[in-house]
């Protein structure tokens, strides 16, 4: 991991970070990397120990991340809006120690927790005395799993130095994708713009003011972007590329956003927590069909279902079975359609409705919807049937007033003969709230 602060070295004026305003150069990062280094020896902080580090993107928590992976600490992100309850997280991967940044504090606040694991892989992998990271994601039961990642081997992917970038973390800090994200941006020398809040506007507005080229987000959140006014308020022209992932894209949204940015690269990325993220190719700007692998990935689909083999793979759950095979391919669970070397990608197994034993896929009723007048975001999911198992609901956000009857109605129209009856919802709702996560993912209940 030495080679990555070797390269911070040789850019000591360009700017890392852009955070409150305040300009952080590369000779700032490895400076606050040195500083805290010696302050977690200070502290008592060893190699092999768990280390829980509160807080969102700022340059000081990348730096104490590398301070703690440089002497082969094991590090948990936690945010405030982590995807699961501190006290769950720690009890499952232990905590011997607690950082936490204030945000009107340069200076963390480090005391010790005592809290140990007896996980049996966690102990094998601290005998090797190598840098971890464990992140946490929602299982498919609602139990969160705990992924135990050496860090040496996701860091590995950016050993080659690209083509620097200005870009927005938008992803969460404890989320895989986050990781990601900073690590592809400053291991090629270029700027992370950081922002706490993550609404339209003031997305729009770091756009405007910072240059920023490379925006990486969610299909969610573009599609309540373009049905906001912020695209006419504010100049995106620095835009070069936006990158969108973590949850299917509706095709009606791409269509929209495709000629909103005639000159913008639209990016589909692929990747999971437990294998780390692909190099993907689409098909065309307009498409949601793409090429997935890479080097240090291979791809195959057996029954509609993706699987990959990853170089890059997690060390293990610490709270689950494995779900590699013993072959070391990796089943998705996400349900595919291939056409030659492309595939598109249908949904989760988990978000699949099943309708009388008929699959119904939410991004297709979606893209569907969005389509109608008036429309400006809807989510689909599934609600118990006594007779056919499970039902189709959508929950609508409008932009002008409704009765629900009149919606039901319509949409019952407009969808007859478009897709199959079964496919059509029977359950309407109508909200003024959002449908989307913190993390910018459907939120597909109620």
């Amino acid at each position: 991991m030495e080679w990555l602060i070797d390269r911070f070295k040789i850019a000591p004026e360009r700017i890392a970070f852009i955070h409150d305003d305040r300009n952080v150069s590369y000779k700032d990062i490895v400076s606050i990397i040195e500083s805290y280094s010696n302050l977690i020896k200070k502290e008592g902080i060893r190699s092999s120990e768990t280390v829980a580090v509160l807080g969102d993107y700022s340059p000081e928590i990348f730096c104490m991340f590398l301070a703690l992976f440089r002497q082969a600490s094991i590090v948990i992100p936690l945010t405030n809006s982590s995807v699961v309850e501190e006290s769950l997280a720690l009890a499952i991967s232990g905590c011997e120690w607690y950082i936490q940044f204030d945000k009107y504090s340069l200076t963390p606040t480090i005391f010790r927790m005592g809290l140990k694991s007896n996980n049996s892989l966690l102990g094998e992998f601290c005998q090797l005395f190598e840098p971890g990271l464990i992140l946490f994601s929602s299982g498919s039961s609602g139990l969160p799993k705990a992924i135990l990642h050496n860090f040496n081997k996701v860091a590995e992917k950016f050993l080659k130095c690209r083509e620097p970038i200005v870009a927005i973390p938008f992803l969460m800090i404890d989320h895989f994708g986050g990781i990601n994200t900073i690590l592809a941006v400053t291991s090629s020398l270029g700027t992370l713009v950081t922002v706490v809040e993550r609404s339209f506007t003031n997305i729009c507005k770091t756009i405007e003011k910072y240059k920023i080229e490379l925006l990486p987000t969610t299909p969610s959140f573009l599609t309540m972007l373009l049905a906001s006014n912020c695209l006419e308020q504010y100049d995106l022209s620095s835009l070069k590329r936006i990158t969108y992932g973590t949850e299917v894209m509706p095709q009606t949204t791409l269509d929209r956003l495709h000629a909103k940015f005639t000159k913008i690269d639209l990016h589909q990325t692929y990747g999971l927590s437990e294998v780390g993220v692909l190099r993907t190719k689409s098909k065309n700007n307009g498409s949601v069909w793409l090429k997935a692998g890479g080097d240090g990935f291979s791809t195959k689909v057996i029954n509609n279902v993706l699987w990959i083999k990853s170089e890059y793979s997690m060390v293990g759950y610490l709270n689950a079975p494995s779900e590699f095979d013993e072959y070391g391919w990796f089943n998705t669970n996400d349900h595919v359609e291939v056409d030659g070397e492309y595939i598109k990608i249908l949904g989760r197994r988990s978000d699949i409705i099943n309708v009388g034993g008929e699959k119904v896929y939410p991004t297709e009723i979606e893209s569907l919807l969005l389509k109608m007048d008036g429309v400006e975001d809807v989510v689909v999911f599934a609600e118990e049937n006594n007779m056919l198992g499970n039902i189709v609901a959508a929950k609508f956000v409008l932009n002008k007033p409704e009765t629900l009857s009149g919606l039901k109605k319509r949409t019952r129209i407009f969808c007859k003969g478009k897709i199959t009856r079964f496919k059509i919802p029977v359950k309407f709702y109508i909200s003024n709230e959002t449908t989307i996560s913190p993390r910018g993912k459907k939120i597909r209940h109620i």
